[in-house]
């Protein structure tokens, strides 16, 4: 039940009003018997400064950074944390002793996410189409033991970004780590994840970002959107016959990380899990 004593999370982006996570969190947080609220805040760009202060004005303990403040969001915090520095993104922060600190757990939650269905991601050719926070995250994670080639509608953006990459990591740029725009050559690519908001609510009925005839039944392709769960290039996979995975296995897992560093206690991911099964069920 809340009360005086109840401590307020939420969620910072635009906008939020497709977002799972509230039911998520505040079900994880019921199961450990914390007394936490997760709440979500519909910011515009322009309010993000004022957000922040504000939070930390209210006592809210710790967010999550959503489309399109993850980068923007970093001007605006007292410290970041190393890896979300390395990334130049930040989707989690954390308040404490009227501190805004920011994390990263978007790449973790991505490549756990993976391996959830897949097994061991090593050695792979993963094509990220995306340069913004969730691409920059997620490419930076799989870089680190993968071969990357990054897409982007602006191509000098998906270039700076494969040079940064290349750079932080020691990888040779233009052979371990590569940039395209968005017709990148999918032949000898086993792995590609969308990290735009292309098909996301509401804009559903959108031109996917790969159609199937450049698809094989032998990829794994993964979109980081869970709402709608078969997004329209998730129904271009299934028609080539390739692994589709879908945005929930990462939501959850960066969650789970997000709700530790700001709790200090590890959550049940399952219960996470079925927690937005309940919900999609009962819509």
């Amino acid at each position: 039940m809340i009360n005086a004593k109840t401590k307020v999370v939420g969620l910072i982006g635009h906008p939020v009003e497709h977002s799972f996570s509230p039911i998520m969190h505040n079900t994880a947080f019921k199961d450990k018997k914390l007394n936490y609220v997760y709440v979500a805040f519909d910011v515009l760009p322009e309010h993000l400064g004022d957000a922040i202060k504000g939070a930390k004005s209210l006592g809210i303990v710790g967010f999550n950074i959503t489309i399109p403040h993850k980068i923007e969001v970093m001007k605006y915090l007292d410290e970041i944390d190393k890896d979300a520095k390395l990334i130049g993104a930040v989707n989690t922060v954390k308040i404490d002793n009227g501190k805004a600190i920011g994390y990263n757990t978007d790449g973790i939650g991505a490549r756990r996410a993976l391996e959830e269905e897949i097994g061991e991601v090593k050695g792979k050719n993963i094509v990220v189409y995306g340069a913004g926070g969730a691409g920059r995250a997620v490419a930076f994670e799989l870089a680190k033991n993968n071969r990357i080639i990054i897409a982007n509608r602006t191509i000098e953006k998906a270039k700076n970004l494969a040079k940064e990459i290349a750079e932080k990591l020691n990888k040779k740029f233009g052979e371990e780590v590569k940039f395209s725009d968005l017709n990148v050559d999918l032949s000898d690519v086993d792995i590609v994840i969308n990290a735009t908001p292309i098909g996301m609510y509401p804009n559903v009925d959108v031109e996917p970002i790969v159609k199937a005839d450049k698809l094989r039944e032998d990829m794994v392709v993964m979109d980081l959107v869970y709402n709608p769960l078969e997004t329209v290039l998730l129904k271009e996979a299934k028609k080539a016959n390739a692994k589709a995975i879908n945005g929930l296995g990462m939501l959850i897992h960066q969650g789970a990380v997000a709700f530790k560093i700001w709790t200090g206690v590890e959550p049940n991911v399952e219960v996470m899990r079925n927690a937005i099964k309940e919900f999609l069920r009962l819509c």
